[in-house]
């Protein structure tokens, strides 16, 4: 039997791709690179964030895909593991709390390429097909560990939803700058 969260992730990644398409792809090079202030983020870091991000769990993937992951000692008895995944899945969805990035790794730079847009969308369709490609582990019994926090394990269905949270979250501080008052009309 399919996993139906595989289908609801996949088309969770869709429509955050499909939708970020239409609300920034057409911005110029000016929009895209526009931050509110020093220390604020663009569009642009935002996107190129995301797509830093997600890469950091690829090499994963690409283990469960392969069949040649086994869970580590802490992933398989960490009595932690739900509440980590449920906590920061809810965490992701209120924006009144600023979170520094975990990782100078995810940090994107201070100019970013106005194809960025285009960029993640591509990468959506990469990582929308490396989610099918884990179709036949168990999501709930596969544990991932965090790649930037090493004592945190959340189960891989946990996982993509914080993925998926995460986009959500930047693609919403995009919006908000779009809508800024001193946002480039051109």
């Amino acid at each position: 039997m399919v996993n139906q969260d595989l289908y609801n992730v996949i088309d969770e990644m869709t429509e955050i791709g499909q939708n970020a398409e239409f609300a920034f792809g057409h911005l110029s090079a000016e929009q895209i690179n526009w931050k509110p202030s020093a220390d604020g983020w663009s569009v642009g870091q935002c996107f190129e964030h995301l797509i830093k991000s997600n890469q950091l769990f690829f090499p994963e993937l690409e283990r469960i895909a392969g069949g040649q992951r086994k869970n580590s000692f802490l992933e398989n008895y960490s009595p932690l593991s739900s509440i980590f995944g449920n906590l920061l899945i809810n965490s992701l969805k209120k924006d009144e709390r600023k979170f520094k990035a975990p990782s100078k790794a995810i940090v994107p730079p201070s100019d970013v390429d106005a194809s960025i847009v285009e960029l993640f969308a591509a990468h959506q369709a990469d990582l929308i097909e490396r989610v099918k490609s884990t179709v036949t582990a168990d999501w709930e019994k596969t544990k991932i560990t965090s790649p930037f926090m090493k004592l945190i394990t959340y189960t891989l269905a946990d996982g993509f939803r914080v993925v998926v949270e995460h986009e959500r979250r930047h693609v919403r501080q995009a919006e908000r700058l779009v809508r800024a008052e001193n946002f480039p009309k051109r």
